[in-house]
């Protein structure tokens, strides 16, 4: 009566362009990952310890974003700006220019680091939140461990030169994933191209984005640039196209011209050279299990994560889901129980695995309703 069932799904071709060859980045160390897949694309030494700079930047973000997110701190509050904030807007770093005693809100600091790349705001932001820039220093470097960023270690806020603030592309890809998925409205501020400041004693500065991807028609959003003399120049990156994106991080490079091109070149290779493939939403009905002696002749199932998989382009037809289970399986069932296996083959190799569960419960029928059902099966083979 119970046998082992497979079934073979269609799937979905989510984007689609030409290829083009593979390619080698002009940089120290970069990383590629299709964001929502979460699958590599490209590496060349991504394990590689760097200097971050400036996209040090990026956690000091994250660390006022999750404590707004929590309500422990409010975009209009303000904190006073130290002598120690204000010197580094004097001493030739790249500053929003504030003055000792200014009053500033978080807002106007987050943007004066993520647009100007303020270092004298990251560290206003830094003491506001923790007191001290070095407290504030301690509490990046945990949340870096937290959120699995295990080759980082951060000393300062700002990214200046310190041989205790280090990290690696693949950990700076990991932090730009985290900021992208859990601060959405926030990370739009990455891609604004200018801020003004209106600063205390002067004329209002303006001044633009450091990120030149975002001037190029390619659909970049952010996210941080970074310059040291010791590493030379950096990148994170981020740009999204058609429902995909793509997150880059590059170290290393040269010149900032070859910044710009190199980074250009290594998201529009991943744009180029594969196709993301959409295989299941989360908590979403998936397909249809049968079942046995149930008020309902089939139950609905699903996946408990958003599944995509990343394929080379034009290998399609090498990719193959297949459901698995003994059935049909007898009721009665529980919501969420785990009713069958899905399996993704590509190329004859398992790529992925995955429980399937109920979407709702089905109970089981009365007896005269078995005696018939059991019946129909023993003449007719039905269920």
């Amino acid at each position: 009566m119970f046998k082992k069932i497979i079934i073979y799904l269609f799937i979905k071709l989510f984007f689609c362009q030409f290829a083009i060859a593979n390619i080698e980045i002009n940089a120290r160390t970069a990383i590629l990952q299709d964001y929502l897949s979460g699958e590599i694309l490209y590496e060349k030494e991504p394990d590689r310890s760097i200097y971050p700079a400036s996209m040090t930047k990026i956690m000091t973000s994250i660390i006022a974003f999750d404590l707004i997110k929590s309500g422990d701190l409010t975009l209009d509050e303000k904190f006073i700006i130290s002598e120690k904030a204000w010197r580094l807007s004097t001493a030739g770093y790249s500053s929003m220019f504030v003055m000792i005693g200014d009053e500033v809100s978080v807002e106007d600091l987050l943007k004066g680091i993520i647009v100007a790349s303020g270092n004298d705001a990251c560290i206003a932001l830094a003491e506001g939140i923790a007191g001290t820039e070095e407290e504030f220093a301690i509490m990046m470097t945990s949340k870096a461990k937290e959120i699995g960023m295990e080759n980082t270690n951060f000393s300062n806020s700002s990214g200046i030169n310190d041989p205790d603030n280090y990290s690696t592309v693949r950990d700076i890809m990991i932090m730009s994933n985290y900021l992208i998925k859990n601060h959405p409205k926030y990370y739009e501020w990455f891609s604004e191209k200018e801020f003004t400041w209106d600063r205390t004693g002067g004329d209002p500065i303006t001044q633009g984005n450091r990120n030149p991807l975002l001037y190029k028609n390619m659909g970049a959003d952010g996210i941080k640039t970074g310059y040291l003399a010791v590493e030379r120049y950096s990148l994170a990156s981020s740009l999204e196209r058609k429902g995909r994106r793509l997150i880059a991080v590059g170290s290393g490079f040269e010149t900032k011209n070859q910044r710009s091109r190199q980074s250009a070149k290594l998201l529009t290779y991943g744009l180029t050279n594969f196709d993301l493939v959409e295989i299941s939403k989360k908590n979403t009905s998936f397909t249809n299990i049968d079942v046995w002696l149930g008020k309902d002749s089939t139950v609905k199932v699903y996946t408990e994560e958003n599944i995509y998989k990343i394929i080379k382009k034009g290998q399609k037809k090498k990719l193959k889901a297949k459901v698995i289970y003994n059935g049909p399986v007898e009721a009665p069932i529980k919501k969420d129980q785990v009713l069958a296996n899905l399996r993704l083959i590509y190329d004859q190799n398992l790529v992925g695995e995955y429980d399937l569960l109920a979407i709702n419960e089905v109970k089981k029928v009365n007896i005269f309703s078995r005696l018939m059902k059991s019946l129909n099966y023993l003449i007719w083979g039905d269920v």
